[in-house]
């Protein structure tokens, strides 16, 4: 048993609980001077100790000892005191360790075919290197994308989506540490919107900023930002399909043109917004005057985070990951017990999946 090691996956997993040293004291039956210690790195607990540290935490006993994995090639930005960054990337570490661990059992790696065109991202045409990547993944120009994460992840891009009620939208990894791969916050106030368009950006990231990555970086340059939003509009809603949909619905009110767009690209309405300030149809006053104009045909105004006819939980949804766990266990390459611990669920909860797997065929 490594103390250091201990304390710091005890200390992660305490903190992503959003569990103080008290209420995990109270909880494991131990008292508060003995936690600090473990915590501390300056006691070697017993094993009912941690085994009842563990039940406390809600956690496998074995993510008590095993070391994370550092990633290094990593764009994330976000505070350094944010509390759950550390826990964030230990999250995804594993994660991917696991990802990459199925694809290998299976001999089912996907290749990022958008590596290919990467060298032809110009970040001084960011318009040409969104169309660059669409064409690549066969989307014609005015397709829209219905399916986000079934599209990246058949290019060879991994997807994350993990839950935190804290303050990042999404990071990007790059094939050093194990990806590509892309993190996105589905915390229930994030938008379904916000999620797609997270994506968008980070794929961005991961085809104009390369050099940019570093884990110990932690400051977000404007610039990179402004260019990896550029990127997903226009990944999102090409310039041509959105022109073609924006001229065809002109004979509506303004704000349902808008709306309509909106759904039609699975973007938010602030997107439509944007092409059109971009594209000079618009000034800077736009959003102003949408929300006053929204008011007016619905008598209600817009929160800051709401989106009008907002889609569907489902439109943002990953599962290459736990199909290939599913065929793991199915072609029995791993144990029902390993498939658990890989889907990060008790052994009951699997043996009632694999029950529903057998359902429908």
């Amino acid at each position: 048993m490594n103390p250091q090691i201990v304390a710091q996956n005890i200390r992660r997993l305490r903190v992503a609980r959003g569990m103080s040293m008290q209420k995990l004291a109270d909880q494991a039956g131990i008292s508060l001077p003995a936690i600090k210690k473990i915590e501390g790195s300056k006691a070697e607990p017993r094993m009912n100790t941690m085994q009842a540290i563990a039940k406390a935490l809600g956690a496998n006993i074995q993510q008590l000892f095993v070391p994370v994995r550092l990633l290094r090639v990593v764009r994330f930005r976000s505070n350094k005191r944010m509390q759950n960054r550390e826990n964030i990337l230990a999250r995804a570490s594993t994660w991917l360790d696991e990802f990459n661990y199925l694809e290998h059992e299976l001999d089912n790696k996907k290749p990022f075919v958008l590596k290919d065109v990467r060298s032809q991202c110009s970040r001084d045409d960011i318009v040409q290197a969104a169309a660059l990547c669409r064409e690549k993944l066969d989307l014609n120009a005015s397709e829209p994308i219905y399916d986000i994460c079934g599209l990246l992840e058949s290019a060879g891009v991994k997807i994350y989506p993990v839950e935190m009620a804290t303050g990042f939208f999404g990071l990007s990894i790059g094939e050093e540490d194990g990806g590509p791969a892309i993190v996105v916050n589905t915390f229930e106030r994030i938008t379904i919107e916000r999620r797609i368009f997270s994506t968008a950006h980070e794929l961005g990231h991961l085809m104009l900023h390369l050099d940019a990555f570093d884990v110990g970086k932690t400051e977000e340059n404007k610039e990179e930002e402004y260019e990896a939003d550029l990127f997903a509009g226009h990944f999102l809603m090409p310039d041509q399909g959105f022109r073609n949909e924006w001229n065809n619905t002109a004979g509506l009110h303004w704000v349902k043109r808008v709306l309509k767009v909106k759904g039609i690209y699975n973007v938010s309405y602030g997107t439509v917004l944007f092409r059109l300030v971009e594209l000079g149809k618009a000034d800077e006053s736009v959003w102003k005057k949408f929300q006053f104009a929204y008011h007016s045909l619905y008598n209600r105004y817009l929160s800051r985070s709401e989106e009008p006819q907002r889609l569907k939980k489902f439109s943002f949804a990953e599962d290459r990951y736990s199909r290939l766990a599913r065929e793991a266990v199915e072609k029995q390459r791993i144990s029902a017990s390993r498939g658990a611990e890989v889907l990060g669920i008790t052994i009951s909860e699997m043996r009632e999946l694999m029950q529903n797997w057998g359902t429908v065929l």
